[in-house]
């Protein structure tokens, strides 16, 4: 793309002298002298770049007491993505369309009343106090506006706010604070939810649990369907704390395989039990690879739509994402287009239904007749899915809007299964803290509609193990 020169933007309250008529780079300017007053209303400033916003269109009222800064350059390069099919086109034009609105309270130059209590500025282009700053390069200028902020008041809190690491690192060269954009608190991935919790007891209360199959403990420490392991010097057990009988129940325990599957280890059986319960309509599995969370809720699908017609069909989608350097555009229809993308969905089916052609084309007569439908997740907008088994395999590539979106569409009686991997995200805008899987877990762990297990124990192979655990 051919690099644009910066055009400072003219206006009453700037002064601007060129040095383009001195034989000089037209893009360099000696001074651009602002005489309007941009000093704000608080001493806690914040200044949005193009990266937050394409984020969240709506991250410029989660600051509470502060002065907001967009500068005006940032507004050029949104402008670039209003059509773009994706989520940074529909955040680009939400943005656009809040923005317009608040035209109606106010001059964005002056300042705009938020809900939040902030006020907003839309900034012209500043001068930077440095020499070192190319200002024909849209981050210079965004950290020229943050010197100059800076400069203008000592005493005030200038803070970058942005998701562009290189931008962090260069905003720490000239000593301005940068942090990244984290509107909802979600801890570090090595810190989130488990989903289970040990409990030392005696061994009256193991059998107490193991015969009368309740354990009675007031304990508001435990959250809603966290799963337990009870163990004292001699002896374990495991239990699911029900949050609204206040007591530990045994987990579930299949007398015979569900549809040929059987839990390997604890967590598996952990799984397992929220996997069968239809009181749990949100279930979310967490773990590496080849520790059986999609095998698993694909096996309790099958069960719970072909065998016990719990549900009306299984639903299985997956977000589209190349791992690696894509190889281009796919021949034939859209099926055709597809099935690579959702083949790792169809083997694991036709490894339930067992080894040898009859699988394959077992798994393909339940899709024909409309029981399993294996679809990408691109198409689940406006849709509204009830009585159905949903799962959502690789939920870690989503972001939290791409979740909720999902969780949206899920009607009455629909079951919603999430599995995901955050060692392996693919999506280039998030990572193991802020994908939608981790988003997920932290907000419905308080819920007594949902259950979440971290899968650590690998059982595909012990080659596929050590891979895990070593690389």
């Amino acid at each position: 793309m051919k690099k644009k020169s910066f055009i400072p933007i003219m206006s009453e309250n700037f002064r601007v002298k060129s040095l383009a008529n001195k034989g000089k780079n037209p893009g360099s300017y000696e001074k651009i002298i602002p005489t309007g007053d941009i000093s704000g209303k608080f001493t806690k400033k914040i200044i949005l770049d193009t990266s937050t916003l394409l984020y969240d269109a709506l991250a410029f009222s989660m600051f509470d007491s502060s002065d907001v800064y967009i500068p005006f350059s940032i507004l050029e390069e949104i402008d670039t993505f209003k059509r773009d099919m994706g989520e940074k086109g529909r955040n680009a034009r939400q943005f656009n369309r809040f923005i317009d609105n608040l035209r109606s309270k106010g001059s964005l130059v002056e300042g705009v009343l938020l809900d939040s209590g902030s006020y907003l500025y839309v900034c012209m282009d500043l001068p930077s106090p440095v020499p070192e700053l190319d200002l024909s390069k849209v981050d210079h200028r965004i950290l020229a506006t943050a010197l100059y902020l800076k400069k203008q008041n000592s005493s005030a809190h200038v803070e970058l706010v942005t998701r562009d690491i290189n931008l962090r690192i260069k905003a720490d060269v000239f000593g301005i604070p940068a942090k990244d954009y984290e509107p909802e608190q979600t801890p570090d991935f090595e810190d989130l939810y488990t989903g289970v919790r040990s409990l030392n007891v005696d061994s009256n209360q193991v059998q107490m649990l193991r015969e009368k199959k309740f354990l009675p403990i007031e304990n508001s420490k435990f959250y809603p369907n966290q799963y337990v392991i009870l163990e004292n010097k001699s002896e374990k057990t495991i239990g699911r704390y029900d949050y609204k009988k206040k007591q530990i129940v045994p987990v579930y325990q299949p007398m015979e395989p569900v549809w040929g599957v059987h839990p390997r280890n604890r967590e598996q059986h952990f799984a397992l039990d929220a996997l069968m319960n239809d009181n749990l309509m949100f279930v979310s599995l967490l773990g590496k690879a080849g520790t059986g969370k999609t095998l698993l809720a694909l096996a309790v699908g099958l069960y719970k739509t072909l065998e016990e017609n719990s549900f009306q069909k299984l639903l299985v989608s997956r977000p589209v994402f190349p791992l690696g350097r894509d190889i281009g555009y796919l021949p034939g229809d859209i099926e055709q287009k597809l099935n690579p993308w959702m083949q790792p969905i169809f083997d694991s089916i036709e490894f339930l239904m067992g080894l040898g052609k009859k699988a394959s084309h077992l798994a393909q007569d339940l899709m024909n007749q409309g029981l399993v439908n294996v679809e990408p997740l691109a198409y689940i907008r406006g849709r509204s899915i009830p009585h159905q088994y949903l799962i959502v395999d690789e939920a870690q590539n989503l972001t939290p809007h791409e979740i909720k979106t999902v969780l949206t569409r899920a009607g009455q009686g629909t079951k919603v299964i999430l599995t995901g991997d955050c060692y392996q995200i693919d999506n280039p805008y998030v990572d193991s803290s802020n994908n939608g899987l981790t988003f997920s877990v932290e907000k419905f762990k308080t819920s007594a509609l949902s259950a979440h297990i971290t899968l650590t124990k690998g059982e595909r192979s012990e080659l596929a193990e050590l891979a895990a655990n070593i690389l």
